[in-house]
C-alpha cells in the first residue's frame, strides 16, 4: 500500500547522472596542502550504519561524512535538526502521534535523484523488519508514512507517542539504488556506497591495502568541504606514532592498549589526546535458548562462572575503553547522568565457583571426570563472536578458557558479522516458552553465548526496548504455532512482566529513572546479559591540522570534517 501510494505522490527522480564507479586500487595520492591523512585500526567494511554487524570506527566516519541526517548531536549530546537537510521537523499532532518533516529542495544524491520521501520509508521498513539493526524500537511504532510536495515533505504516523522521535532518520540511504540492489538489505553498503548526500565522496576504496580516499562532492548543495582530500588507511599502534611524529598523517583514531597510549602519549604537545567513546557496549549475552541456558537456574550458574575482571581486561588491554567500564544495561557510561546498578556483590561483579555448583546440580547437572553432564548429556554451549574482530573475539577466546576450565564444554564459532546478526541470532523466539523467558528455533547453528557489540544512544527508552523488548506482531502461521512478524532481539530475550514497563517508557508516560529502577535489577536477575565496557577510541590530533574537535558525546571528530583545514607548517 506504500508503495503505491508512493509511486502516486511522488515525482519521478531526474535521470541518474553517468559517473564513474568508485575505483578500487589507486596510487597512493600525492601529499597536498589540502589534505588531510587519519590512521585507523582497520577500514574492513561493511558499512551500513544501521546493522549492528557493520559496527565500527570507520563506519561512523563515513556515515557522518556522506550520509544526511535529519538531526545530528551538539557538542552538549542534544540532537538538533541539520539545516543542510531539512527546512523543518515537527509534531504535528497527538492523537495519532504524527510528525511532519520538510526535506530542502536543493537537497540529492550524487547521482541528481532527490533526497526524499522514498529514502524515509526505505530506512523505516528496513529498521521493522530486518534482524540486526541498530535500535529498531522506535522505528517499529511507525503506522504510515504520506508524501507531499512532490516528495519533500514527509508525514510520518505513529501507533503510539513517542518522545524519542528526534532520533529517527539519522543516516539516510538512497532507495532508488538500494530497493532493488542485488542481495537486498543485507548487501547493502556492504563493499562501498552507492551514492552520497554529504560533502565528501569516496574516490577510491581499496580494502587490500587498507586504504580509502575522499575528495570533495562537487554535487553537495551546502557548504563545499575546505579540504579537497580526506585519506583513511589502517595502521597499527606504533606506524601511528610514528606517522605523527613525521607530520605524513594529521590524525590518527584508535582503539589503543596501554601500549598504544604510551606510544602517543610521547609524542609531546605537538599532538593533543582525547578519548572519544563508541555507541556501543562489548557485551556478553547468554541467550535463553536451547535445552540448556532457556534454564533460568543453568543460566544464573554459567554466569557465576564467569570472571568479568578478566574479560575487561583482555578486552581492553589498559587502553582507553578500560577507562568506561560497563555496570549498566541502560546507559553507557559515557552519559550524563550514568551510574552503575550492578549488583555490589556476587555475579557477575565476581565469579562465584560455589554458587555456581549449587545452582547447576539444583538443575539437575552432576560433575563427572571434570565435565558438567544431565542425563549422561555434557552441558554444552556454543560461544559466537563476530569474525575475527576484536575486542570481541579476544573476549570470546578468554571466555571460552573460563568456562572449560569450570567444566563447561565449549565450541567455539567465529561466523562472519554479517550471518551472525542477520540469520545466525535471528531466529524468532517464542515469549510462551520455558520459565517466562524465551526460546528461539534451531537454526543452522544454535548460538548459546554472544561476545558482541550492544547498540546504546541519545534514547535511553529505545536502547532499552530495542535490546530486551518482547518481538511485536505474533501470528497464527496456520499451523496452530505463533511466530513474529519482526524479528527477536539479539539476546533472544522477553519477560512478558518486564515489557509493558519498556513499553511505558518507549512512549513517555512513564519516566526514565522510574523504568530503570524496574529494569535494571530485573535484567541483572535475568542473567542475561553482562556488560562490560563502552569501547572508545583514542583521538590524536597533530598540530598541522585546524579545526579537528573530539565531536559530539559517542559522535566522534568526523562530523566537523566539512571545516577541517590543513594548518600551517
Amino acid at each position: 500500500m506504500l508503495a503505491a501510494v508512493l509511486a502516486a505522490c511522488t515525482n519521478t527522480p531526474p535521470p541518474p547522472v553517468v559517473s564513474s564507479p568508485v575505483a578500487k586500487t589507486s596510487a597512493p595520492p600525492v601529499d597536498t596542502p589540502s589534505q588531510v591523512v587519519i590512521g585507523l585500526d582497520d577500514i574492513d567494511g561493511g558499512y551500513n550504519p544501521h546493522n549492528i554487524a557493520d559496527l565500527s570506527t570507520v563506519t561512523s566516519a563515513l556515515s557522518q561524512m556522506l550520509l544526511p541526517s535529519v538531526f545530528r548531536p551538539d557538542e552538549d549530546g542534544v540532537l538538533r535538526l541539520d539545516e543542510n537537510l531539512m527546512t523543518s521537523a515537527e509534531v504535528i499532532s497527538r492523537e495519532p502521534f504524527t510528525v511532519a518533516y520538510e526535506i530542502r529542495h536543493d537537497a540529492s544524491w550524487s547521482d541528481g535523484a532527490p533526497i526524499a520521501v522514498e529514502d524515509f520509508a526505505y530506512l523505516a521498513d528496513a529498521m521493522k523488519t530486518q534482524p540486526g539493526v541498530v535500535e529498531p524500537a522506535g522505528y517499529r511504532l511507525i503506522s504510515g508514512i504520506q508524501p507531499g510536495e512532490g516528495g519533500k515533505r514527509v508525514e510520518v504516523t505513529f501507533d503510539k507517542p513517542y518522545p524519542g522521535w528526534k532520533s529517527l532518520f539519522d543516516n539516510l540511504l538512497p532507495a532508488h539504488l538500494l530497493k532493488d540492489a542485488p542481495g537486498g538489505w543485507q548487501g547493502a553498503l556492504g563493499e562501498s556506497f552507492p551514492a552520497y548526500g554529504g560533502p565528501f565522496a569516496i574516490k577510491t576504496l581499496d580494502e587490500v591495502r587498507g586504504e580509502i580516499v575522499l575528495e570533495r562532492n562537487e554535487r553537495y548543495w551546502e557548504k563545499p568541504a575546505a579540504v579537497d582530500r580526506i585519506v583513511l588507511h589502517s595502521s597499527d599502534q606504533a606506524a601511528m606514532a610514528g606517522a605523527l611524529r613525521s607530520g605524513n598523517d594529521q590524525l590518527a583514531l584508535a582503539n589503543t592498549d596501554a601500549t598504544g597510549l604510551d606510544l602517543l602519549s610521547g609524542l609531546g604537545k605537538n599532538v593533543r589526546l582525547h578519548t572519544v567513546a563508541r555507541p556501543y557496549l562489548a557485551e556478553v549475552l547468554l541467550r535463553p535458548v536451547g535445552t540448556a541456558l532457556a534454564d533460568a537456574q543453568v543460566r544464573a550458574g554459567v554466569a557465576a562462572l564467569v570472571d568479568r575482571e578478566r574479560l575487561i581486561a583482555e578486552g581492553t588491554g589498559g587502553g582507553a575503553s578500560a577507562e568506561l567500564r560497563a555496570g549498566a544495561h541502560t546507559l553507557p557510561p559515557s552519559a550524563k547522568g550514568y551510574e552503575p546498578t550492578i549488583p555490589r556483590s556476587g555475579p557477575p561483579l565476581n565469579p562465584a565457583p560455589r554458587r555456581a555448583e549449587r545452582l547447576l546440580r539444583a538443575a539437575g547437572y552432576t560433575k563427572q571426570a571434570g565435565t558438567w553432564t544431565r542425563d549422561g548429556e555434557p552441558l554444552s554451549l556454543v560461544v559466537a563472536s563476530p569474525g575475527q574482530r576484536e575486542p570481541y573475539a579476544a573476549i570470546a577466546r578468554e571466555l571460552t578458557r573460563q568456562l572449560t576450565a569450570a567444566g563447561v564444554e565449549v565450541t567455539t564459532i567465529n561466523p562472519p558479522a554479517r550471518e551472525l546478526f542477520s540469520s545466525l541470532l535471528a531466529a524468532p523466539v517464542d515469549p510462551d516458552a520455558g520459565d517466562g523467558q524465551s526460546t528461539a528455533q534451531d537454526g543452522p547453528v544454535a548460538v548459546d553465548i554472544v561476545v558482541g557489540p550492544q547498540p546504546v544512544s541519545n534514547d535511553p527508552a529505545s536502547t532499552l526496548v530495542s535490546a530486551y523488548g518482547c518481538p511485536e506482531g505474533w501470528d497464527d502461521p496456520g499451523d496452530g504455532e505463533s511466530s513474529p512478524q519482526v524479528p527477536a532481539n539479539t539476546a533472544a530475550f522477553c519477560d512478558e512482566v518486564l515489557q509493558p514497563t519498556l513499553e511505558a517508557a518507549l512512549a513517555g508516560a512513564e519516566p526514565l529513572a522510574e523504568t530503570m529502577s524496574t529494569a535494571e535489577p530485573a535484567l541483572w536477575q535475568s542473567n542475561v546479559a553482562i556488560p562490560l565496557f563502552q569501547l572508545a577510541d583514542t583521538l590524536a590530533i597533530g598540530s598541522s591540522v585546524a579545526g579537528v574537535s573530539p565531536g559530539p558525546p559517542m559522535a566522534g571528530p568526523f562530523s566537523s570534517a566539512v571545516n577541517w583545514t590543513r594548518a600551517p607548517r
